[in-house]
């Protein structure tokens, strides 16, 4: 593996050895650099007298990957060599397997700008064809032994949106009765459904008896049928973001009384009940979080090493200090408050 000559920034953290590559003829790459730019007494310095540490005019490749990171406590590698530079066979084949900077870019944007969508939804209809490719997006989800548990319920009609929504106002208020005092008002000041707004309205369910009683994956963990199901919902969700579209999952709903309004069988267990549709805006940040409800947790008290409860060792607490502003990088304008 060759590390890229040009514009080396190496930062020593906890005893070890970060490199911010500059794999680009014109400069740092700009998110790059901006990732590497954390609080940290230990980079600070070095990025201070770098000259390169915060990007302008840089240019970006878009037709091969950035850096790619090796393991910790060695440089982050190009795996692409600058030009004018022979490629090994091994690099050439792992080089394949990177999506372009621009693919990339998108997906963690999609990523990092995915919202609970509840109050913002536009009347404008969802086009068949775009909501086509979202289901075939959420049917492309990773499912343990391939049993695909999924269905779709496509809703669209008022008469169905209203039943399902009376069936929220009357699981909402029994909600709200099983918090303190204090939070209950709070509780109850939140908008937590848009299922009467959104133009579409989606039912997602798993029939756990789809693949047989035997299914590779099930035989020890029962319930991976349920978990592919919302592997589903996830792909989805992404999927409609790509597509400029807004997507709420309410969960304050009687299982037993969708199945009855919708005429869901009985073996079958609903998953998530989407509302789907164009947007106003979308939130610059979660909105439990803005609303003081709950706050994003770090990453690093979540992360641990070798055994549950045992602190992350030194290597990887180092790696999320140096990506620690990567999520952010991503956000756009809007989001980012800009």
């Amino acid at each position: 593996m060759l590390i890229s000559p040009v514009g080396v920034l190496g930062a020593v953290i906890a005893g070890k050895m970060f490199v911010c590559t500059d794999n680009r003829e014109g400069g740092v790459i700009p998110q790059r650099a901006q990732r590497c730019k954390v609080d940290s007494p230990d980079i600070m310095p070095l990025l201070a007298t770098s000259g390169k540490a915060s990007g302008g005019s840089e240019t970006k490749s878009e037709d091969r990957p950035e850096t790619i990171p090796q393991t910790l406590g060695q440089a982050f590698v190009d795996p692409v060599p600058s030009k004018g530079k022979s490629m090994e066979p091994s690099q050439n084949k792992q080089a394949q397997h990177y999506l372009a900077d621009r693919d990339r870019d998108g997906l963690y944007r999609t990523l990092f700008n995915r919202r609970d969508v509840r109050a913002e939804f536009l009347p404008q209809a969802v086009p068949d064809e775009v909501l086509a490719r979202v289901l075939y997006a959420a049917h492309h989800a990773p499912s343990v032994g391939f049993m695909q548990p999924w269905d779709f319920t496509v809703i669209k009609t008022h008469k169905v949106k209203h039943k399902v929504q009376q069936l929220f106002q009357q699981a909402n208020a029994e909600a709200a009765e099983k918090f303190a005092h204090k939070r209950q008002d709070q509780y109850r000041r939140l908008k937590l459904e848009g299922i009467v707004e959104a133009p579409v309205n989606l039912c997602i369910t798993c029939d756990r008896e789809r693949s047989g009683k035997v299914v590779l994956g099930r035989t020890h963990m029962p319930e991976m049928d349920l978990y592919s199901t919302v592997c589903a919902v996830q792909n989805l969700w992404l999927a409609a973001r790509a597509e400029g579209l807004g997507v709420g999952w309410v969960s304050i709903l009687d299982p037993d009384a969708l199945k009855a309004v919708l005429g869901i069988p009985a073996k079958i267990v609903p998953i998530a009940y989407l509302c789907i549709g164009y947007v106003d805006h979308f939130k610059q940040q979660p909105e439990l979080a803005t609303s003081g409800w709950r706050q994003r947790m770090p990453l690093a008290q979540l992360v641990h090493s070798e055994q549950w409860g045992q602190s992350i060792d030194q290597e990887l607490a180092a790696g999320l200090a140096v990506e620690a502003d990567f999520p952010s990088s991503y956000l756009e304008p809007a989001a980012a408050g800009l």
